[in-house]
């Protein structure tokens, strides 16, 4: 028969300190401080975006996009690829849906945004993807399901095009 060993407990007390700054200093190693958060992910477009950016799609309501009304431009090198859809998107172009409350598209209420970035998602057409809110701070960032999941299936013709979805 075997025995087992017997523990008394007295040993808690000192594995509870040695816990505890171990926790302290792991803490102050990664800075715990929870007043201090990392900032969110730079936009893929520009500050002067209203200034660089040509619209291509007016307002309209979106299927997706939580229903909102939507309208998209398109800096320089995505405008040809949007407007004539012979030419696939070059590295670098981004697609921009600004989201509005309203139908007059006057009460922004987010952003999306698509940027082409070789080699960021070979699968899903290295499309790197953000959702902004309307004060353009990026709340979501990278390889976005929501965003793959519908471009994937919208974005191919002859409605859609290289992983856009909104006809022109």
């Amino acid at each position: 028969m075997r025995r087992l060993k017997r523990y008394d407990g007295s040993r808690d007390a000192v594995g509870r300190a040695t816990a505890a700054r171990a926790a302290t200093l792991a803490c102050a190693l990664v800075a715990c401080d929870p007043s201090e958060t990392e900032p969110p992910p730079a936009a893929v477009f520009p500050q002067d975006w209203q200034a660089s950016y040509t619209e291509v799609r007016d307002c309209r309501r979106s299927g997706d996009h939580d229903l909102n009304y939507v309208r998209i431009l398109a800096d320089a090198a995505a405008l040809a690829p949007y407007q004539k859809r012979d030419a696939p998107f070059p590295d670098g172009a981004v697609v921009l849906k600004i989201e509005f409350a309203d139908p007059e598209c006057t009460d922004t209420s987010g952003f999306t945004a698509m940027r082409r970035e070789a080699g960021f998602d070979a699968p899903n057409g290295d499309w790197h993807w953000q959702r902004l809110d309307a004060t353009e701070t990026v709340t979501e960032d990278g390889k976005l399901d929501r965003c793959i999941g519908c471009h994937t299936s919208c974005g191919a013709p002859p409605d859609g095009h290289d992983s856009t979805c909104a006809v022109p």
